[in-house]
């Protein structure tokens, strides 16, 4: 086993006996059987549209293959098997009919497939051990290899967030068309500056996803807005929701209606409460905890039952192994999957459950500042601006994790100087969003924007406030400041990077795939920085 797809990988190099996040050798094997089959038929699929060929729905199965594969998802080789064998069979009817359809030979791929996938489980983790990284390590080298990566893991958090928007009723053509070339080229020989082209082309492409998913999530629960959400406990039985699936939340919340049973919210999942048609349901009670990498103790203190609804999960002790249940492309080997959002055996593992004894005394955050929210206060923020009221906007979010450094991100939003505004997003806002920051020119001077994937609603904001004030968005009175995970991180980094936004500070360390002639290349080309001391940080953003 190796891997280094994850800020936390061992010794800052690569897992290799089993993951930090828990993924076990035969899981991280069959997930890299996985990866190469998913390419390989992005190669096919490519050949196939130009060839005219009507692909169906491959798009919906080549997100969730590549969403299956980020950071903890699928932990559970007997449910990526059934991909595997769906990837093959897929390739080769394209194969089939491409040939039919097209109306000139085509060539063969100059690259040879993975092997015809083995009928059992075992046979799939010896197939996988001889595809996974170190192979393309010893025969490309860390440079191309560490690049090739940086695009795999961009375009699968890009999946993740196409995922989601995808089950909401929202596709595109064009963006299928893009993740299948994307697929196509990382099997072709690429030179570094080649590479970083299409690193950019990556973040192009998410961009676009981000702007479709944020147009499914506003289309379908209205646009957030500004809300304060308990963040302590209500009497009553209870269901703790992790993850990002909105739509999963709704069916949820639907099928929970006056069975008294409180719905709470964990991790990424806050930001639902900012959403008219969500925050409608009265028994959306609040939220519990904080972000993912606290959920063992969190979810063992829950007194209810717990659903993830996508990533995120971690190894679940036994204490509360019987009322954890997934859903979507997150799995656990010996954890109950619900099918179609078919909730009933979460509500019952609820209604056994305890749940919580007495109300604790109300506590509350606010959420629900996306680019709607915010902009329609702009005409606010910009005379404060020019009144010198606010001086400057830190943007401090991304993903959170365990690792040590990441206290960073608290110390630097405590230090910000109380004459500017703190823009916030993703799991990483936990480590200061329950502290008190005050206003600023009568706004709160924290605001929080969402979900990782609302880094669009950021860049909207960024660009909408370039507008008024006729000016770029890198000479904007605003400072970026990210803290990665895994890869729908990735995804973003090069989104603003495609976008041309430079002098982005990112930790609390560098990507173990990124080494130091690429990172060369993108502190060159884009002042991409590492973060340093919190006070010489923010002394070199003030000046």
């Amino acid at each position: 086993m190796f891997c280094y797809q994850c800020e936390q990988t061992m010794k800052g190099t690569g897992c290799t006996k089993i993951g930090i996040c828990g993924k076990d050798a035969e899981t991280a094997a069959c997930l890299d059987l996985l990866t190469e089959w998913t390419k390989a038929l992005g190669w096919y699929a490519r050949r196939a549209r130009k060839a005219g060929l009507n692909l169906g729905d491959l798009d919906a199965f080549v997100y969730e293959s590549l969403f299956t594969t980020v950071t903890n998802v699928n932990f559970d080789p007997a449910r990526i098997a059934p991909l595997v064998y769906e990837a093959r069979r897929r390739l080769g009817d394209i194969a089939v009919k491409t040939e039919k359809n097209a109306k000139v030979p085509l060539a063969a791929p100059a690259f040879s497939l993975p092997p015809e996938p083995a009928k059992d489980i075992a046979g799939l983790v010896a197939q996988g051990e001889a595809l996974g990284i170190e192979a393309r390590l010893s025969r490309e080298g860390a440079d191309i290899t560490g690049l090739r990566e940086l695009i795999y893991y961009g375009l699968k958090g890009a999946a993740a967030y196409m995922h989601h928007a995808l089950v909401l009723g929202t596709m595109d053509a064009e963006v299928a068309d893009s993740f299948f070339e994307i697929l196509a080229e990382l099997n072709e020989p690429h030179s570094v500056a080649e590479l970083t082209g299409l690193a950019l082309k990556t973040g192009e492409v998410n961009l676009k996803v981000m702007a479709l998913l944020d147009h499914a999530n506003t289309g379908a629960y209205g646009h957030p807005t500004p809300t304060a959400v308990r963040i302590t406990p209500k009497a009553g039985k209870a269901i703790l929701v992790s993850g990002h699936d909105l739509l999963d939340l709704e069916a949820l919340l639907r099928q929970t209606e006056g069975k008294g049973i409180n719905i709470y919210t964990h991790g990424e999942m806050l930001p639902a409460h900012g959403y008219p048609e969500l925050k409608k349901y009265a028994h959306l009670a609040g939220n519990y905890g904080g972000a993912w990498q606290d959920q063992r103790e969190e979810f063992d203190a829950f007194p209810g039952a717990i659903l993830m609804t996508t990533n995120c999960i971690q190894r679940p002790k036994e204490t509360y192994k019987a009322r954890i249940f997934t859903s979507g492309p997150v799995a656990w080997p010996g954890v109950t999957h619900v099918s179609e959002r078919h909730f009933g055996p979460v509500i019952e593992a609820a209604l056994a459950a305890p749940g919580f004894a007495r109300d604790e005394p109300e506590k509350t955050i606010l959420v629900g500042f996306g680019h709607n929210a915010v902009l329609s206060v702009a005409d606010k923020v910009v005379d404060a601006v020019k009144q010198g009221q606010i001086r400057r906007f830190f943007l401090i979010g991304g993903c959170d994790g365990a690792k040590s450094g990441r206290n960073y991100y608290t110390e630097l939003a405590q230090a910000v100087p109380q004459d500017c505004m703190i823009l916030t997003l993703a799991c990483g806002k936990y480590r200061f969003n329950k502290l008190e920051f005050g206003t600023v020119a009568g706004l709160p001077r924290l605001l929080d924007i969402g979900q990782c994937n609302d880094s669009y609603s950021a860049i909207q904001i960024a660009v909408a406030l370039a507008k008024v004030f006729d000016t770029e968005v890198n000479k904007l009175p605003l400072s970026i400041v990210l803290s990665w995970y895994e890869q729908k991180a990735v995804s973003v980094l090069l989104s603003l990077l495609h976008l041309g936004i430079t002098n982005i500070r990112i930790g609390p360390s560098l990507p173990a795939f990124v080494t130091p002639p690429v990172l060369d290349v993108l502190v060159k080309s884009f002042g991409l920085t590492p973060i340093g001391t919190v006070e010489g940080d923010l002394k070199a953003m003030l000046n």
